[in-house]
């Protein structure tokens, strides 16, 4: 195991202290920018599957136990105890949470809800337009999601321009498009080409960015995947493929998240260089699970759990499912991952408060502070 970096509630500390200094919070007057608008997958969906007619339960969070520690203790199709990503980024600006969800918005509601943001997030989806579909049945893949948001701003008409480009475009995908690579018949395979694959992945986010630029987008926050062969669902793929790395996680899954962020920091910086006002800031979320688990037992880190899903039990010994059934653990702030796949809604608020105040360590090559102020 790496020597030890400091833990996530280190972290947690040294982000809110810069806040406090920057000023920058819910509850501080005007948001930071006039609206949000969030694309990806479940690490950000508030609730589209739910309305999506042939969507698995698989890929839906609409039921008890998901959303015990929301506000109503209630499910609302987040994959969380309580808010997720999206959510605590909303937070910060200024907002009380993220914008609603697309699919819950009535079409004659569609047009005002944009001048504050919308969510077009769908669980299950990726990069590919085919990722999610094999096991959710029906997703809103990442070209349903821009096809979506395009058309609303077209409604808008001449309004749309200044609106959207003053807003922040907030982007958390390319998981699912690992878990299924690495899941299938890929890794076994001895003539299998992980680079390709990868250059597949950051040529379709090249293309996506590229139309949100088009349609008047100009700040945009990227969170990269994290370790993904440290969800517990993956820790038991690992062990049977023999294929674990020094945390004891899925190790080909691994590098290939390493990997991926380093092509996509690549991708934006020639991007960025290429488009009139452009700007953005990149997570590696990576580096920052590398953080939380380098730190775990330290007396730093109070969020010590980092192998098991508080709900259901999720582990090296497979996948158990969250539902109404499933026992909870007792504290739950002291877990990494809500079930197989998610964090919990603490683990998100750790990765919120770096997205939003770190000085260089986890996001680059500026924080969404000063992304949002630009």
């Amino acid at each position: 195991m790496a020597a030890r970096h400091g833990g996530a509630f280190a972290l947690v500390a040294l982000c809110l202290l810069e806040l406090a200094l920057l000023g920058a919070g819910a509850g501080d007057g005007e948001p930071l920018v006039p609206a949000m608008f969030v694309f990806g997958d479940s690490t950000v969906d508030v609730g589209n599957n739910n309305f999506l007619p042939g969507c698995s339960d698989d890929c839906r969070a609409n039921y008890a136990r998901y959303g015990v520690d929301y506000p109503s203790h209630a499910p609302t199709g987040r994959f969380s105890n309580g808010y997720n990503l999206a959510d605590h980024i909303a937070r910060f600006l200024g907002f009380a949470e993220s914008p609603p969800a697309y699919g819950s918005l009535p079409p004659e509601g569609i047009i005002e809800q944009m001048r504050s943001g919308i969510n077009f997030a769908s669980g299950g989806s990726g990069l590919q337009d085919v990722t999610g579909k094999a096991l959710c049945g029906q997703v809103h893949s990442m070209s349903d999601q821009l096809d979506s948001f395009a058309s609303v701003v077209q409604m808008l008409g001449n309004c749309s321009s200044d609106l959207v480009s003053r807003s922040l475009v907030f982007i958390s995908v390319g998981s699912n498009d690992l878990f299924e690579y690495v899941g299938g018949n890929a890794t076994s395979c001895p003539n299998r080409n992980d680079t390709a694959f990868l250059q597949g992945l950051v040529a379709a986010y090249r293309s996506y960015l590229q139309e949100l630029y088009a349609a008047g987008a100009r700040k945009f926050s990227i969170v990269s995947p994290s370790l993904v062969g440290c969800c517990p669902s993956q820790r038991s793929a690992g062990w049977l493929k023999d294929d674990l790395d020094g945390y004891y996680c899925f190790g080909t899954a691994n590098r290939l998240s390493r990997q991926l962020y380093r092509m996509l920091l690549s991708m934006l910086q020639d991007l960025s260089a290429g488009l009139a006002g452009m700007n953005f800031s990149i997570c590696d979320s990576a580096a920052m699970a590398d953080s939380v688990f380098n730190s775990t037992g330290s007396s730093s880190n109070a969020m010590n759990v980092v192998d098991t899903g508080c709900c259901g039990g999720a582990g090296i010994l497979g996948l158990a499912k969250c539902d109404k059934s499933a026992t909870l653990c007792p504290d739950r702030a002291a877990y990494l991952f809500w079930d197989g796949f998610h964090p919990t809604e603490t683990a998100s608020a750790v990765a919120a408060l770096a997205l939003f105040a770190d000085s260089g360590r986890y996001v680059h090559p500026i924080n969404i502070t000063r992304l949002a102020a630009l």
